[in-house]
């Protein structure tokens, strides 16, 4: 059973950056797609950026292609989300999540990232 621990989240300033990490352990990790996924008040849960372990493929959502980078570290098995010229909508609870065979099968705990206007 995989387990996903997030860190990194925050204030910023609107136009700064911000590095997300979550840190996976238990199970074997390269059977997952690794993904970031946010929640704003009042919102549902959207689907951010994913990368897979095995070929390293990218996805992002369109609000934030160009401007957040997902990546991993095979060795210290965490997957980061860059997350830079922040804008007040940014603002939610990050989650991270591991996917296989079509359902997630983890979740982190989320972190806030708070961006001010």
């Amino acid at each position: 059973q995989v387990h996903l621990v997030e860190s990194g989240g925050g204030l910023v300033q609107t136009g700064g950056s911000l590095r997300l990490s979550c840190a996976a352990s238990g199970g074997d990790i390269s059977r997952y797609v690794m993904s970031w996924f946010r929640q704003a008040p009042g919102n549902e849960r959207e689907f951010v950026a994913g990368i897979s372990w095995t070929g390293g493929n990218t996805y992002y959502a369109a609000s934030v292609k160009g401007r957040f980078v997902i990546s991993k570290d095979n060795v210290k098995k965490t997957v980061n989300l860059q997350m830079n010229s922040l804008k007040p909508e940014d603002t939610a609870i990050y989650y991270c999540a591991a996917e296989t065979s079509g359902h997630y099968a983890a979740w982190g705990q989320g972190t806030q990232v708070t961006v001010s206007s």
